[in-house]
């Protein structure tokens, strides 16, 4: 329980920004399931795919929704696992 008007305030904010980010870390989320589905089924979206999904990581490490360290290595494996079905 909050004991300041400033501390009731700071829980309002943090339960705005989990709104907003949850929201983001979801499409995130869905965006590159999608990019790996399609690399692991050969589609041609392939590459627009994994090209969507390290647009929104970034876009999540921007605003710090998810740390950057994290979407650097799953992009760098999606372009892994892109390049791999791409030799084949």
């Amino acid at each position: 329980m909050a004991n300041t008007k400033s501390a009731t305030k700071e829980i309002r904010v943090a339960g705005a920004r989990q709104e907003r980010n949850k929201s983001v870390r979801s499409l995130t989320k869905t965006v590159v399931h999608k990019a790996e589905s399609s690399v692991k089924k050969g589609e041609e979206s392939a590459k627009a795919d994994v090209k969507a999904a390290a647009s929104s990581l970034d876009k999540a490490a921007g605003t710090g929704v998810i740390h950057a360290n994290a979407a650097a290595r799953k992009k760098s494996r999606l372009a892994k696992k892109l390049n791999k079905t791409a030799k084949q």
